[in-house]
């Protein structure tokens, strides 16, 4: 396994965040879990909060607050801008253009700057200034079609597909293969993270599957959306729901056993004419035992089983205790850091800061001197 030699890979790294909506947090997060030295900057109207946000996307960061509609208050960040090895931003395009912190701006002070955008529609096309939300964005990139049951209309996979996965997270990767880059050439560049590109991205195995005629655009109809009996989830005695996925043949073979199967007439598996029919058989099935019946029967073995827990349940599963999975920090029940590296593991959480309760330190880590700090904060420019 080897000594631990720090506090995450990403450690020694700085990245400035221009504080925004729920996909830009968490990418801040997801490079603060790391170990980098993400420092978010807030509005400064946010300073009057006298509370720490509940919020685990902006954990494990500092937090400063300034006015950046101030020509003062721009040169500020850019100061910050100067040591930093990254820049992070949400807004629409054309708004950190407006403020003095656009790209040119900042790679002015700093050429080795790497600087990730990231939108909705992307920085430009006919809807780059549109308003739109993660609904939209999936819509567009073709996701949100195939999710859903046969003949219903489709279902939104909560957030994650457009703002976290296609988004935040694609963010996080932009920067980490960006910064990697500038490594070498000792030269910054600027990161489009658009959630349509980040959920095309993530629809790539079913393009495949398209090609190779085995996705049919018929949402509820095909192997993985919920059209085959043998990949799907299931009511079980009590109300409560267990998810099977036994695709492969032997695994599909184990599930007619603990199941208690007819195993001539659930066969073969993969007539999709059957399908409809052969579900509606294991919904009586698995509705003659508890969830944690299943459990027993079926946990840990190869039918690819587990049961469906709500996000507060799943802390308190065995499986995920062990791991450490998950985490109660300043009475906020929150996941713990992910993934998980053999030397350099990320350090423990930090919970959420006070909006601007770090602005005096971290100006002073970057270089500003006691005399401008008093000023700034005199004149209002940044959070007392």
């Amino acid at each position: 396994m080897g000594t631990v030699e720090g506090k995450g890979p990403l450690k020694g790294f700085k990245i400035i965040e221009l504080a925004g909506i729920g996909p830009g947090r968490f990418c801040g997060m997801m490079l603060a879990d790391m170990g980098a030295e993400v420092i978010r900057v807030e509005r400064i109207g946010a300073a009057q909060a006298t509370h720490a946000p509940k919020d685990v996307l902006t954990r494990n960061r500092r937090s400063i607050a300034v006015d950046v509609k101030s020509p003062e208050g721009v040169e500020a960040v850019l100061r910050l801008v100067e040591k930093a090895d990254g820049l992070i931003e949400g807004f629409r395009p054309g708004v950190t253009e407006r403020l003095g912190l656009g790209p040119q701006d900042c790679q002015a002070r700093n050429p080795r700057l790497v600087y990730g955008r990231m939108t909705g529609w992307g920085q430009e096309g006919p809807m780059a200034q549109a308003a739109g939300h993660d609904i939209n964005y999936i819509s567009l990139a073709g996701a949100l079609h195939a999710i859903g049951r046969n003949g219903e209309r489709p279902v939104p996979p909560l957030n994650l597909v457009g703002d976290f996965g296609g988004g935040g997270m694609l963010l996080a990767y932009g920067m980490v293969c960006g910064i990697l880059e500038a490594t070498k050439s000792s030269q910054g560049q600027i990161i489009d993270a658009a959630m349509v590109d980040g959920t095309a991205a993530l629809m790539a195995m079913f393009y495949s599957m398209s090609a190779s005629g085995v996705f049919d655009t018929q949402r509820g109809t095909n192997m993985l959306d919920g059209g085959a009996h043998f990949y799907d989830t299931y009511e079980t005695a009590d109300g409560e729901y267990i998810s099977i996925g036994s695709i492969e043949p032997q695994f599909y073979a184990l599930l007619m056993e603990k199941a208690g199967l007819d195993t001539e007439y659930f066969q073969p598996q993969m007539d999709r004419g059957r399908w409809g029919e052969l579900k509606a058989k294991l919904t009586e099935v698995f509705r003659t035992k508890t969830q944690a019946q299943w459990c027993e029967i079926m946990e840990g073995s190869d039918v690819c089983f587990a049961p469906v827990l709500n996000l507060i349940d799943a802390a308190d599963h065995p499986h995920n205790k062990a791991r450490n999975s998950y985490q109660t920090v300043a009475g906020m029940l929150q996941q713990s850091p992910a993934p998980r590296f053999s030397r350099t593991p990320a350090a423990d959480i930090a919970p959420p800061r006070v909006p601007g309760e770090d602005t005096a330190a971290v100006l002073v880590d970057y270089g500003l001197s006691a005399e401008e700090i008093a000023t700034l904060t005199s004149n209002g420019v940044v959070a007392g």
